[in-house]
Formats: C-alpha cells, structure tokens, sequence
C-alpha cells in the first residue's frame, strides 16, 4: 500500500477503536437503552454529512442506487449498530472487540466464494494469522471467560458478519460512487428506521453527563468522520484489505482502557500490540488487484 492508503488506514482504525470505549459508557445504568443509542448516534451522524453530500451535489447519483445503499445500511448500521450496542451491556469491552476482530476472517471467505481467489495469498493469511494472534493476546483469555451471556456473543459476531457483509456488497454495486453519498443517505434511511425504536426507549430522565457526551462523540467521530475516511481506504485498497483496520481498532480499544478507565497493562497486551501493527503490514504490503 502507498504512504497515503497507511495514513487513511490507520486514521480509520483510531476512529473505529473509540466506540467500544463510548457506547460502554453510554449504555451503562443511568446512560441510554441501545436502540435510542442508535437511532440518535445515526441522527448526528446524518445531520453532520448530510449537508455536505447535498453541498458537493453527490444526492442526484447516489439516489441511483439508492436500493443497494439501503440494504447496506441494513446489513451494516441497522442491525450491527444495535447488536454491538445490546451485545456490549452484558459483555466486557475487551471481548467485543476480540469478536469483532473476526471481520477479517469473515471477508476473506465472502471474497473467495464470490471468486476473488486473490486474497489467499501466502502474505496476506499470515497477516491475518498474526494479527489475530495479537488480538488474543491483548484481549487477554481472562476475556473469554469473563463474559456471562451466550447470546450477547452471538450478537457481537452477527455485527461482525454484517460489517464483512457490506463493503463487499456496496463496492460491487456502486463501485464509483463516493462514500460520503453512501454514508449520507444511509445514516438518513438508519435514522428513518430507528424513529418507532428512538421513541419507545427515548430516555425517561435525564441520562448522566458522561452517556450524553459519549452520545456526541460517537455521532461526530466514528460515525460521521470514520466512514468518510474508511470509504477512501476501501478505494485505495479494496474491501478484504480494508478489513484489517479491525486490527488496528482493538488496540486503540485497549489502550484507551488503559488511559481512560484505568485498565491494567498486561504482559498481552504489550506482547499483543506489536503483533497487531506488524499483522495489519503484513496483510497490505503485497499489491493485488481488487
């Protein structure tokens, strides 16, 4: 990859390694129910693009496509968005991201079975394989046994599918069209969705400064911003190698456990870390066509 597809590729995997931090704030007692979670971190997210899209004259073509940009926002907002925000009450954050770090994994198999036999190359599934090797070892097995709902898991894989599932789909049937057109207009279909779900669980007091704050921050930055800056890496590089940012998303997950909650230092987390860069290299550093 070029210096400018690293720079994009790590500035998406900061911004997605945030939301585990803040929807775990924000979900907590005395923050909000999942589904108004959604429905208003999509509305900001909608109100921050939106304008920006219809500014730039990119509404007129993208409502060409406009089935394709709603079923993505299905598969990828509607139903992974509220699965990892219900997922993340009953799971430690450390394990949603180890679940989430199967995107991956996911990718590569929905690519071959469509007959892009390229992404088995040698390289790339050893950078896989070492970048998932540093995920357990930061997530840590304490994970593995800490959580305490089967069904949350499931949740946390199903969003995984589900974020394997979309870029796959969206840049085989809109392989030109710009991401902030796909993003706007999906954040708006989300948020249209979510109306019935933001009005039953709209919170019945005030919630706690740090849910509120949480709220705003995960509508502005790994919502809006985020998926600006992923659209550019998926056209730089192609979706399967895009994948790995999950990588880089749990480490930043980690560390901002540690600098903000607190959360310890281990001995797999500083053996983890450096597995997880040098895996993320490894899985882009051979050129293949997309």
């Amino acid at each position: 990859m070029t210096r400018r597809s690293w720079t994009l590729f790590i500035a998406a995997g900061i911004l997605w390694g945030v939301p585990y931090l803040f929807i775990k704030i924000a979900v907590e007692p005395g923050g909000f129910q999942p589904g108004f979670l959604v429905f208003a971190r999509v509305g900001l997210g909608a109100i921050f693009l939106l304008p920006l899209a219809i500014k730039q004259g990119l509404i007129p073509e993208a409502m060409k496509y406009f089935k394709w940009i709603l079923l993505y926002s299905i598969v990828e907002l509607v139903g992974p968005w509220y699965f990892l925000s219900s997922g993340e009450r009953h799971v430690t954050s450390g394990l949603a991201g180890l679940l989430i770090a199967t995107v991956p994994f996911l990718s590569t198999i929905l690519a071959s079975l469509l007959g892009d036999h390229t992404v088995w190359q040698p390289l790339r599934i050893i950078g896989i394989v070492v970048g998932f090797v540093g995920v357990v070892l930061v997530v840590g097995l304490e994970s593995l046994r800490g959580h305490n709902s089967k069904s949350a898991v499931i949740l946390i894989l199903l969003a995984a599918l589900g974020y394997a599932i979309a870029p796959l789909m969206i840049r085989r049937k809109a392989p030109t069209l710009n991401g902030l057109a796909i993003n706007s207009v999906a954040m708006v279909c989300t948020t249209i969705i979510y109306i019935p779900v933001g009005i039953v669980q709209w919170p019945t007091k005030v919630p706690n400064t740090s849910a509120i704050w949480s709220l705003i921050a995960l509508g502005i930055f790994p919502t809006a911003i985020a998926f600006v800056v992923f659209f550019k890496v998926l056209i730089e590089v192609g979706p399967t190698r895009a994948s790995m940012v999950t990588y880089i998303n749990t480490a930043i997950a980690v560390l901002l456990g540690i600098l903000v909650l607190g959360e310890p230092l281990t001995l797999g987390i500083g053996l983890g870390l450096p597995l997880i860069l040098v895996g993320s290299y490894l899985s882009g550093k051979k050129k293949v066509t997309q």
